[in-house]
């Protein structure tokens, strides 16, 4: 079994993205997907606020990461189709922790539901993101 640290690595080293967010602490197993990231000023809008698009980049990475480990056999990737966020708490201090898990796996799309809460385990939002399945170049999936 991986450690948090091997599957941080994984995760940067296919997703950069991931860490220029500055994800951390990622466990990872098809049926769920968690990773965590700090409140930092250079992530924040106005009034020291979490800005909204890091949490929807943190949900769409994990969410990703969890589509592809649900993946059918001869399948080769994924992409986000569509993606539905509820705001239902500011951060402002501490670290938001997130958890995805597939709603559905399917051929051709996978649906995925992430919460992201605060450090106090409260709520902060509601991710729900289809994921498109790709297959090899010229094939139907």
């Amino acid at each position: 079994m991986s450690t948090p640290d091997d599957q941080t690595s994984l995760l940067v080293r296919s997703m950069p993205f991931a860490g220029v967010l500055g994800i951390e602490e990622v466990t990872a197993e098809p049926g769920r997907v968690e990773a965590s990231l700090d409140w930092d000023p250079s992530r924040c809008t106005s009034g020291g606020v979490l800005h909204g698009g890091v949490l929807m980049a943190l949900a769409d990475s994990l969410g990703g990461f969890c589509a592809f480990l649900n993946l059918p056999e001869g399948a080769v990737g994924t992409t986000t189709i569509e993606s539905k966020t509820n705001f239902l708490r500011a951060v402002r201090e501490g670290r938001v922790t997130a958890v995805a898990r597939p709603l559905h796996s399917g051929r051709m799309i996978i649906v995925v539901d992430t919460e992201l809460r605060d450090d106090r385990g409260r709520l902060v939002a509601r991710v729900t993101q289809t994921q498109a399945v790709l297959s090899p170049r010229g094939e139907d999936a």
